[in-house]
């Protein structure tokens, strides 16, 4: 028993190595770029060749997962993720640093799903299901602030380099612990899904590319608008195709509820960092550190509420509790200007607090809820799915408000409206599915 438990703080490690990856670059890009000559017009490629991979590669990651055996595939994962970190710390050119940067991506996209199934076979008992994605979810909801914060850090005090460097003894401190995980066996009668694969593969990194392409073309482009139309009728096709494993509608519900949430939490932190920096006139590294407010109320929000109450109260409630604690917190931006006086303790602060707390409250039941009815030949399939919603929202998130912040008159009230409608849209789609 108590070496089973070993596997959440493995799973849990390897869960914020993929999140932390998604944003400890950013802040960490300038001074990159100056050490090794990127031109502007390249540097976004440091971001963007995780993103593609990591959401591209998902969903035949998963796959790959149930295939090989999710330990044997967690293994891998971590291997290549330390070594393509070490690659991109030790890079001398921007293309070394780009080529690591996608095989990050590519372990990754094996590594998450694989962790997301072991924990679901690992921790089957209700309270201690609830308790282990509660801790789970908990890491997951301050990876990307502690990205923030780390990446400032190593790169003012130490060099850009440790903000890669960092993952590899992370990496085989995880490694070593996959002896405690417990065994499983591949899919039996398994075979490699090439339609699925060029759907899912095709259609994420169309959306994700056409936001990242959004941002210097601009939304009306033909570029941006052919590559969304073309991703979106890609991925329409593979639900279609894969609808066995996705027609399921309380899995439907949870997929669309963490694909808003997630869109309306990265446009709250894009916004978070263009105000604190431009109007406070906060340093990275302080603009960071305001973050931690929120992670420590997502911790809380994932181990003292939903993991507590979990068996007590239904997924969908706390699902709907979080999705209106989270409008409730981007809602109170909306009486944000940039004139107004203590904006840090009478409106940043509540935001914070409200938006991190609702993060905690809906990732728990959310991941629970769309790996429970799961066949384990679907596993890994519908772990690398929930992930796979979880970038696609934060890439349509970034996109959507930047251009919002960068063109809006009132910046503050435009963010926080719609950040506000997309979690409450979130919360009436999922009242009808589940009412």
């Amino acid at each position: 028993m108590e070496i089973r438990r070993l596997t959440l703080p493995v799973v849990s490690a390897a869960q914020l190595l993929v999140v932390l990856d998604g944003t400890i670059v950013n802040i960490a890009l300038p001074s990159a770029q100056r050490a090794l000559g990127m031109t502007d017009a390249s540097r976004q490629w440091a971001i963007t060749a995780y993103a593609l991979a990591f959401g591209g590669l998902l969903l035949i990651g998963g796959r790959i997962s149930g295939a090989l055996g999710h330990r044997r595939a967690f293994g891998i994962g971590l291997a290549g993720f330390a070594a393509a970190s070490a690659l991109g710390g030790a890079a001398t050119t921007p293309g070394t640093l780009f080529a690591a940067r996608a095989l990050q991506g590519v372990f990754a996209a094996v590594l998450a799903p694989a962790g997301l199934a072991l924990l679901s076979t690992t921790f089957t008992g209700t309270r201690e299901r609830g308790r282990a994605f509660g801790v789970f979810a908990a890491v997951g909801a301050a990876g990307s602030a502690a990205g923030l914060v780390a990446g400032g850090l190593l790169t003012e005090y130490a060099s850009w380099r440790w903000c890669l460097y960092l993952n590899v003894p992370v990496a085989l401190l995880a490694l070593l612990g996959t002896v405690f995980l417990p065994k499983d066996r591949p899919v039996s009668g398994w075979r490699f899904d090439v339609t699925g694969a060029l759907l899912s593969t095709g259609g994420f990194v169309a959306v994700v590319y056409a936001c990242a392409e959004a941002e210097s073309r601009g939304w009306g482009s033909p570029v941006v608008l052919g590559l969304l139309a073309a991703g979106v009728l890609l991925l329409a096709a593979f639900v279609a195709v894969e609808r066995r494993t996705f027609w399921h509608r309380t899995r439907g519900g949870a997929f669309l509820a963490i694909t808003l949430m997630f869109v309306a939490m990265f446009g709250f932190y894009l916004f978070l960092s263009y105000y604190t920096q431009h109007e406070l006139g906060y340093t990275p590294v302080q603009a960071g550190l305001t973050l931690i407010v929120n992670a420590l109320a997502a911790l809380a929000g994932a181990t003292l509420i939903a993991g507590r109450l979990h068996g007590r109260v239904r997924p969908g409630t706390l699902i709907r509790a979080g999705l209106l604690a989270a409008a409730a917190g981007v809602f109170v931006l909306t009486w944000l200007t940039p004139d107004s006086p203590h904006a840090l303790p009478l409106y940043l602060l509540p935001a914070l607090v409200l938006t991190g707390l609702g993060l905690g409250c809906v990732l728990p039941p959310t991941a629970i809820l769309a790996t429970a009815a799961a066949a384990p030949d679907q596993l890994g399939s519908v772990s690398a799915s929930y992930h796979a919603c979880q970038q696609l929202g934060a890439a349509l998130g970034t996109a959507l408000l930047n251009t919002v912040v960068t063109s809006a008159a009132e910046l503050t009230v435009a963010v926080g409206i719609l950040l506000a409608a997309a979690l409450l849209h979130t919360f009436l789609t999922l009242e009808r599915k589940t009412a």
